[in-house]
C-alpha cells in the first residue's frame, strides 16, 4: 500500500521535530511533488567515491574556499518520526510494497554537492531471500541506492546514502521501494514472512549555507512566513504603548491572514516589548502609528525617516494622514525580517493591514516599501458562499466542487492498475445542512478493454461506508456509463469525503508455475468531471453547539467574517492579547475569502448595533471578562472567588487552573451565538489558548461547555495527552436556526417525538368520534322537530 506524508515546521532550528501533517496522494497537485522516488547508492558505493575524491588533487585556492564554506555548513536533521504514517515505525508488506516521504526545501537554504544524506536504518523479516530481495531509495524518480535485505535474525541494518544536492527541488518526495520474496520459486504475496520495516530513527541530514533573506514586498508572505520551511514559523507581535481597539483590530486582522496562509502548516506566536529580544529564527512585526510605536522613531535602517512622531516621505514631507505604509527591514541586533504595518493615523495603519488581508491585491506591491493611498473595499460573501464546501445550489456537477488541495475545479481523473488508488472527492456539507431523503449522484464513469468482467467492479463509498456500487461487465470497455447513487442523508456531514474505487482484474490469471503475474498497467478507469449530484436538503442548525466550531460556524459565516466580534478587557494582559491572536489564526485557518473584516472591541467601544447583531466572543479571565452575561446562563459556570455553581450544584475551587470554553445564545439576538474564552487564572486562559492553537485538541470539541486541565506543571503543547478536556451540555435549551417550510417543520417534529405519535392519533380519533356523535345527535334532534 502507498503513503505519503508531508514532513513540516517544529519550533526547534536545528535537529527537533515535534510536528507533521498527512498529505494525501491527491495532495500532489498543490505541492508539485513527483509522485515517484530516488534510488539510493550502496555504502560501498560511496566509499569507492570518497577515495576518488582523495585521490583528486586540488589548486590550495580552491581547498581554501572549501573549508571556509565548510565552516559555515549548518546541519539539519530531518527524522522520519515526525511523520503520522511512520510513527514507531514504516512497514512495508508484500512482494513489491512502498511508503513515501514529501518534504520541502526551505526558501534561504544553499545546497552544494554532498551536502544531502539519506540514513535509512531498517530490520527485515528473517524469512527472505537476500538474493531476490532488496531496500531501493529514490528521489523526486530518480535512483540513489539499493541495499540488499540480507541481514540474519531481524538485525537491524543501516545504509548511508549521497543525494545529489540538483535532485533537491521545493518540494520533493522521497519513496522506499522494497522488494521482498521468501521462496526460490514463486512467493505468496499474502505470505506475513513478506514485511520490511523502515525504523523512525532514519533522517535526512541536511548541511546547508543560509542565503540572505530578500527583503521583498514581491514574495509576501515571504519572508513572515515561509511555506517551505521546515521548522515552525515564529512570529512576532511589537506590543504598543497601550493595548487599545485601534491596534487590536488591525493585528486580529493580520493574524487570521496569516492564518489563511498557514493553512495547515504550524506558526508560534509570540510577544516582545523590545526590538532587541527578537531571536534570529523569529520574524517581527509592528502594528501601529510612530507614537504608539516609539521604537520606529530610533531605527536606523527604516527605509523611510520617522521625525517628531511623524512618518516622512523622500522629499521630507509628512505622508497624507490617509495613507497606510508597509515597510520591511531588518532588526539591528538578530538581522531578524521585520514587517511594519504603520501610517500618520489609525485609519492608515488600518488601511495598511487591510492591504495585506487582500490576496489578489498584495500581488501589486513590491520593493520595501509601500504607500497605500487607495484600496477598494470587498464586498461581503453570501452568508452560505463557502469556497472549500459544497455549492449552495442543490443541482450541481464534480467540476463546480473545488478541490481542497489546490482549490481548483475537479476535473477528470484516470487510474490505473489491478492496485488502483481511490479517487477522492471533498463532499464537505455546509455546517448547517440538514439533509431529507432522495439526495442522488450520478456518476459518470468508464473503463479500459481486456478486464475480467466476472472479478471486476466499481465502488462508491462515502466515509468508508459503502452506498453503491456495479460490476464492470465489458469485456471491451465502456465509454461514460452513468451509475445512480443514492447519499444517505445521515451520513454526508461537513468533513465527509467520497471514494470511487475501480477493482480491476485482469482476464489473464496468475501463473503460478513461473510465478508471473498477469499484467495490469492496461486496466484503466476514470471520473468524469460532469458526474452530477442532485441533493435534497434544508438551511437547519442547532445552537449552541461547539462542535459545528470546528468547522467555522456560525463565526465564519460569512467567511470574511464579518458578522464576528471579539471583546477583550479595558486593558488586556498578555495573554488576553494572545488568546485573541490564537482565535484568529484559528478562523483564518478555517474559512476561505478574499479579505478579513474581523472586528476586535473592548467593553467601552463595543456598539450597540454589533452587540445585537453579531456573534460576540468574550475572553478574559473571570474578575475582567468584559461580557458577563454569559456566566448568567443556565448550566455550568464560574462564579466568583474561584468557584463554580450548576443547576445541581455550588463548589469552591481555590486552585482552579482549569480554561473554559463555553458558548451560550446571544442574549440580545436569538440567531446569534456568544463565545466564551475564559478562566479563573491566567493559567487557565493559557490552556484555552493551546486548545486553539493545536489541532489535535481544537478538533475534540463538541456540546456547549469544555474544561481544559493538565496535571503537567509545564505542559508540552505538541503532547496529544498533555491536556485533559471535559465536555458538558450545560444549556436548559437548544434555539434551532432553520429556513424550512411548515410541512417540512411539522415532519422534522413528528420524527423527533414518535412516541408521542400513538397517543396523538388516539387523541384525534376520540375528538372526530366526540365531533360525529354531537353531528348524529343534532341530527336526530332536528328530525324530531
Amino acid at each position: 500500500m502507498k503513503q505519503l506524508f508531508h514532513l513540516l515546521p517544529t519550533g526547534t532550528t536545528i535537529v527537533v521535530a515535534t510536528s507533521c501533517y498527512l498529505l494525501f496522494p491527491d495532495a500532489l497537485t498543490r505541492v508539485n511533488a513527483q509522485s515517484k522516488a530516488n534510488n539510493q547508492q550502496p555504502v560501498i558505493l560511496l566509499a569507492q567515491a570518497d577515495t576518488e575524491a582523495k585521490s583528486t588533487q586540488k589548486s590550495p585556492a580552491n581547498s581554501l574556499s572549501e573549508a571556509t564554506d565548510a565552516k559555515n555548513l549548518i546541519t539539519y536533521n530531518l527524522e522520519f518520526n515526525r511523520s503520522p504514517v511512520v510513527g514507531n515505525r514504516m512497514r512495508l508488506r508484500g512482494v513489491y510494497s512502498e511508503g513515501r516521504l514529501a518534504f520541502t526545501r526551505p526558501r534561504n537554504w544553499k545546497l552544494d554537492k554532498g551536502q544531502v544524506k539519506a540514513l535509512i536504518r531498517f530490520q527485515h523479516s528473517p524469512a527472505l531471500y537476500a538474493s531476490r530481495s532488496n531496500l531501493t531509495v529514490l528521489l523526486n524518480g530518480t535512483s540513489v541506492g539499493s541495499v540488499p535485505l540480507n541481514r540474519k535474525q531481524s538485525q537491524i541494518g543501516q545504509v548511508l546514502l549521497n543525494i545529489p544536492s540538483n535532485l533537491v527541488q521545493d518540494y520533493n518526495e522521497l519513496t522506499i521501494v522494497a522488494q521482498q520474496s521468501n521462496s526460490l520459486e514463486c512467493s505468496n504475496p499474502n505470505s506475513p514472512d513478506l514485511w520490511t520495516e523502515i525504523l523512525p530513527d532514519s533522517k535526512l541530514i541536511f548541511n546547508f549555507q543560509q542565503q540572505p533573506i530578500p527583503l521583498n514586498f514581491s514574495r509576501y508572505p515571504y519572508p513572515v512566513f515561509d511555506e517551505l520551511g521546515l521548522d515552525t514559523n515564529q512570529i512576532v507581535y511589537l506590543q504598543p504603548n497601550q493595548v487599545s481597539q485601534t491596534w487590536l483590530t488591525p493585528a486580529a486582522r493580520l493574524q487570521a491572514s496569516l492564518g489563511r496562509t498557514a493553512d495547515f502548516r504550524p506558526m508560534q506566536t509570540s510577544l516582545v516589548s523590545d526590538v532587541s529580544d527578537v531571536k534570529p529564527n523569529q520574524r517581527l512585526v509592528i502594528i501601529g502609528t510612530p507614537s504608539e510605536q516609539p521604537a520606529l522613531a530610533s531605527w536606523k535602517n527604516l527605509p523611510l525617516k520617522v521625525v517628531s512622531s511623524q512618518i516622512l516621505d523622500r522629499d521630507n514631507n509628512p505622508i497624507p494622514e490617509d495613507t497606510g505604509v508597509l515597510l520591511i527591514t531588518r532588526t539591528e541586533k538578530s538581522n531578524a525580517p521585520v514587517l511594519i504595518a504603520t501610517g500618520n493615523s489609525s485609519q492608515a495603519v488600518a488601511k495598511a493591514v487591510q492591504f495585506l488581508t487582500q490576496p489578489d491585491v498584495r500581488k501589486m506591491g513590491t520593493g520595501q516599501v509601500i504607500l497605500v493611498d487607495k484600496l477598494q473595499d470587498t464586498a461581503t460573501p453570501g452568508t452560505r458562499q463557502w469556497p472549500r464546501y459544497l455549492p449552495e445550489k442543490n443541482t450541481f456537477q464534480l467540476s463546480e466542487i473545488k478541490t481542497q488541495v489546490n482549490g481548483q475545479p475537479f476535473t477528470d481523473v484516470t487510474v490505473r492498475g489491478a492496485a488502483a488508488p481511490a479517487i477522492d472527492i471533498d463532499f464537505r456539507a455546509l455546517p448547517d445542512d440538514r439533509f431529507l431523503r432522495g439526495s442522488s449522484m450520478n456518476l459518470v464513469y468508464s473503463y479500459g478493454p481486456q478486464m475480467n468482467p466476472r472479478t471486476s467492479a466499481i465502488e462508491v463509498l462515502l466515509d468508508g461506508v459503502f452506498i453503491g456500487g456495479a460490476r464492470l461487465d465489458s469485456e471491451s470497455g465502456a465509454n461514460r456509463k452513468n451509475l445512480k447513487v443514492n447519499l444517505p442523508e445521515n451520513l454526508v456531514k461537513p468533513n465527509s469525503r467520497l471514494q470511487v474505487f475501480f477493482r480491476m482484474n485482469s482476464r489473464e490469471p496468475f501463473d503460478q508455475q513461473n510465478c508471473l503475474q498477469p499484467p495490469d498497467q492496461q486496466l484503466t478507469g476514470t471520473v468524469h468531471s460532469d458526474t452530477s449530484f442532485d441533493l435534497r436538503r434544508e438551511v437547519s442548525a442547532d445552537l449552541p453547539d461547539l462542535n459545528l466550531l470546528k468547522f467555522g460556524y456560525p463565526l465564519a459565516a460569512p467567511q470574511d467574517l464579518s458578522n464576528t466580534a471579539i471583546v477583550l478587557p479595558q486593558n488586556p494582559t498578555a495573554t488576553d492579547v494572545l488568546t485573541l491572536l490564537a482565535l484568529s489564526e484559528r478562523l483564518g485557518r478555517i474559512s476561505q475569502a478574499d479579505t478579513v473584516k474581523l472586528d476586535v472591541y473592548t467593553p467601552d467601544s463595543l456598539p450597540e448595533t454589533v452587540r445585537k447583531n453579531n456573534n460576540l466572543v468574550g475572553i478574559g479571565t473571570r474578575e475582567k471578562f468584559p461580557l458577563p452575561d454569559v456566566f448568567q446562563s443556565g448550566g455550568l459556570n464560574l462564579s466568583q472567588a474561584f468557584s463554580r455553581l450548576s443547576a445541581q450544584a455550588t463548589v469552591q475551587t481555590p486552585q482552579d487552573a482549569q480554561g473554559m470554553i463555553k458558548q451560550i445564545i446571544s442574549p440580545w439576538n436569538k440567531e446569534r451565538v456568544l463565545l466564551a474564552l475564559t478562566a479563573q487564572s491566567d493559567t487557565g486562559l493559557e490552556r484555552v489558548r493551546q486548545v486553539f492553537n493545536q489541532d489535535p485538541w481544537f478538533f475534540q470539541l463538541k456540546k456547549d461547555t469544555v474544561l481544559i486541565s493538565s496535571d503537567q506543571k509545564d505542559p508540552n503543547p505538541y503532547d496529544a495527552d498533555a491536556y485533559q478536556l471535559d465536555f458538558f451540555q450545560s444549556a436548559p435549551k437548544v434555539n434551532r436556526i432553520e429556513k424550512t417550510t411548515l410541512l417540512s417543520k411539522v415532519s422534522r417534529l413528528i420524527q423527533e417525538n414518535w412516541l408521542l405519535l400513538p397517543l396523538g392519533i388516539v387523541g384525534l380519533s376520540v375528538l372526530l368520534y366526540g365531533i360525529s356523535q354531537l353531528y348524529i345527535k343534532r341530527l336526530a334532534n332536528s328530525e324530531k322537530k
